[in-house]
């Protein structure tokens, strides 16, 4: 997406200036880039996303360097800026790309693109060639030699700093000829490959930005940046309950911000880091090094230097007491775009409005039909060419729908085309997540579409197009908690014989953006426990959008990598919610018996975490230290699991149980129901060493590793992740009496059975009885 063209024109004047710049030059730009940044920060933070948004992947870089004076290079290959395939260059101008953006506190003084390569050999080499092509404009010109085609190539390539603004868009352009005579536009010999393992290399020289509250949330987090956000969070003193429960609503804000990209939080005590960015949390006496601490009257936020690194900025969370601490945390979560300055005194703050089930901003509501106009921008769901990108609407479901007997979701789909002029085989593909789902035609001019009033209306639209509609639904199975719809015009292209195959590339295609979906008429309903529904929502504590229902019990001595683990879990609940966790409780265990009324999140590394021992017969298994110890059940054995709905339900808690001793560090994912409520859950975090969390809180962030959590119980040994059971023990939300008593029967044919000779039973005798009865008052009379 293209920056505003005021974003655009201060960008490159901050370019061009570098080489004369000076350091009394440099402060004025990055005073002068500041209502840029301002001005860009209430725009969607997708609009620098990959074309496919892939939830909470690492895309770290993948080599760094940094370089005298503050300068450093970093690579990004395509797949990470979002081609998820190798760049197909199909026809006689095929194009394709990524979008890639730069930070708002540096400027590129080199970029440089390490392209993999290859093209048909039946290219002509004088006609054809490929463009590298930055915000439209050709950066470089790739000749298709005879001899090499048809191979693999690699060329590196430097591109003018001056083409890079804040947000950009790189598409490599096939001009392709295979004869001198009439060709065909769409000939299979016309192509080019490029590999989404190509890679942009971007040279960056950083600006300091103004102590400015009105750059929110820059430079702590900037939309513009495509790999995973690490924040560091500070704390002046061992933080009490209040202290963390102020810095989860910060973790979840930053989170939320940071969407697909995830986001981790490393914590110290009473250290800033060397280098970069950190968000310091503290009362007014404390004090940290170095760290100029404000005059504290009250709520405080304020932006300062990072003492150890001149272009490096602390945001400060102060108050005088655990209450303002936290008012200033939720002022700044929910209330971020309204402040400015270098700091903020909250004077008055509102309390928030309590949240209801199911109303987080980034899930489908469940009470309405829902407008694909609000799902996507409506830019996004116009296409044209013969040749058009994939329409695509995102969306995020409760994990816990109940489709029972259901035909699926509803969808209620109006589009427009352009008529074809001629019957032919032209569709409009609807897929859900790259599965195909079903093909609408697209028909002919004669042949009309809708009613005589859209027929009508067709002769007179200005883009000469014709609206259509129709309804299809989605089964439930087709749809994970996170989903894309895709909506694909493909147009048949009739060969018409030699030098008559002269295309007019002036077809388009659009999906209208009062377009329906609508779930209200599902029910809540979820066997648990579900560590998927936990790994990829947040599930069940994110029924509440502010986790106003969710405690996490923390050790009773917790070290940094704990406090890191359940910052970085809060991180995930606002991706997935996209709203700050105000209402979340910190406790230690020695609280837990208070709790039975929220659901809890309990992290433990090593032996510190006294809930382990208390509720051991319900964990199905243990680290501790050294000592190893899993229950196993027979699940994998069963031969006949068609005959149960669900085998599970009367698997036994173990049949086999496994202990040993090994060196080795492990990390336990498990889930199981509450020992203090039924009905409530508990999502257990645990590890034999302090370094294991790092990596089970990394395999919710990364998705490769996050489709293999399942299940009761995941095991994470760095990379590998096993799901050793999965059995439902438990089930949440509530179903009518009616649809629970068909739903219970239907999984027990022998209690059916007797139920229905039962009823059967019942209700002759109460025939019997009304006919007697009836018969015995026409005797009287």
């Amino acid at each position: 997406m293209s920056p505003r063209p005021s974003s655009r024109t201060a960008a490159a004047v901050r370019r061009r200036a570098l080489p004369t710049l000076t350091a009394g030059m440099l402060a004025l730009a990055s005073v002068l880039g500041g209502p840029a940044a301002a001005q860009n920060r209430s725009r969607a933070p997708a609009a620098a996303a990959p074309a496919e948004p892939v939830a909470a992947q690492s895309v770290g870089d993948t080599g760094t360097a940094t370089l005298p004076g503050g300068s450093r290079t970093y690579q990004l290959t395509l797949k990470q800026l979002g081609a998820l395939y190798p760049l197909q260059l199909r026809g006689i101008e095929g194009t394709a790309g990524v979008p890639f953006s730069i930070r708002s506190d540096e400027i590129v003084t080199g970029a440089r693109l390490k392209l993999f390569y290859a093209y048909s050999p039946s290219l002509i080499s004088e006609l054809s060639h490929i463009n590298v092509m930055v915000n439209e404009e050709v950066a470089a010109t790739i000749p298709v030699p005879k001899e090499q085609a048809g191979t693999s190539q690699t060329r590196e390539i430097d591109i003018p700093p001056r083409l890079i603004t804040e947000f950009n868009r790189l598409n490599l352009r096939l001009i392709g000829h295979y004869t001198l005579e009439c060709e065909d536009p769409a000939h299979s010999s016309l192509w080019a490959n490029v590999s989404n393992n190509s890679v942009l290399e971007l040279t960056v020289t950083p600006i300091a930005l103004a102590n400015d509250l009105a750059l929110l949330p820059a430079p702590f987090f900037d939309r513009r940046d495509v790999r995973r956000l690490t924040l560091p969070f500070v704390f002046g003193n061992s933080p009490d309950g209040a202290t963390l429960e102020a810095a989860g609503t910060l973790a979840s804000w930053f989170g939320a911000l940071a969407d697909y990209r995830g986001a981790e939080f490393p914590t110290s005590l009473n250290q800033v880091p060397a280098t970069g960015n950190a968000v310091v949390l503290g009362l007014a006496n404390d004090r940290i090094a170095g760290v100029p601490w404000p005059a504290v009257q009250g709520p405080t936020v304020s932006i300062v230097p990072n003492p150890n690194d001149p272009r490096g900025k602390l945001l400060l969370v102060l108050g005088r007491d655990a209450a303002e601490l936290k008012t200033a945390a939720n002022a700044l979560a929910v209330g971020a775009t309204a402040l400015s300055g270098q700091t903020a005194t909250i004077t008055q703050f509102a309390a928030l409005k309590p949240r209801r089930p199911y109303d987080a901003p980034n899930w489908l509501p469940s009470d309405r039909p829902v407008k694909f106009g609000e799902l996507a921008e409506a830019s996004t769901l116009n296409v044209s060419g013969y040749s058009p990108d994939l329409i695509r609407v995102n969306l995020r479901l409760p994990p816990d729908l109940f489709s029972w007997r259901s035909k699926g979701i509803p969808v209620d789909l109006k589009y427009r085309y352009t008529p074809r002029p001629n019957p032919d085989k032209s569709t409009l593909n609807i897929n859900v997540n790259q599965q195909f789902l079903r093909a609408v035609p697209l028909f002919a001019v004669e042949h009309g579409a809708g009613s005589q009033v859209d027929r009508l209306l067709s002769k007179i639209l200005p883009d000469g197009t014709v609206p259509a509609e129709t309804e299809f639904r989605i089964p439930l199975f087709m749809l994970p908690s996170q989903t894309q719809l895709q909506f694909h015009y493909y147009y048949d292209m009739i060969k018409q014989g030699a030098c008559k195959d002269v295309v007019l590339d002036n077809v388009k295609g659009a999906v209208e953006p009062d377009s329906t979906i609508d779930i209200s008429s599902f029910p809540h309903y979820l066997a648990m426990p579900d560590l998927a529904a936990f790994g990829t929502a947040g599930f069940p504590f994110t029924r509440m959008a502010d986790l106003s229902e969710t405690a996490v019990v923390l050790p009773d001595s917790p070290g940094s990598a704990d406090y890191s683990a359940y910052l970085t879990l809060m991180g995930t609940m606002g991706y997935s919610t996209g709203y700050p966790a105000t209402g979340v409780t910190v406790a230690q265990a020695r609280q837990a018996q208070g709790l039975a009324n929220k659901d809890l999140l309990v992290i433990a590394s090593g032996n510190n975490q006294p809930l382990l021992s208390q509720w051991a017969q319900y964990i199905p298994i243990s680290l501790d230290g050294t000592a190893k110890h899993f229950r196993l059940s027979d699940l994998v054995y069963r031969l006949f699991p068609w005959w149960d709905s669900d085998q599970r339900d009367n698997a036994e808690p173990r049949r086999a149980e496994v202990a040993f001793n090994s060196d080795s560090t492990d990390a336990v994912i498990a889930g199981f129901e509450s020992p203090l409520s039924n009905g409530r859950s508990v999502v257990l975090i645990s590890s034999n060493r302090p370094a294991g969390l790092f990596d089970a809180v990394n395999a919710l962030l990364d998705t490769d590793l996050l489709k293999r959590i399942q299940g009761s119980v995941a095991i994470v040994r760095g990379k590998q992740v096993d799901s050793l059971l999965s059995e439902q023990t438990y089930y949440v939300g509530h179903l009518n009496p009616i649809l629970y008593l068909q739903w219970f029967l239907s999984s027990r044919p022998l209690l059916l059975m007797l139920f229905s000779v039962v009823s059967a039973v019942l209700l002759a005798v109460i025939l019997y009885l009304t006919l007697r009865a009836r018969a015995r008052k026409r005797l009287n009379q």
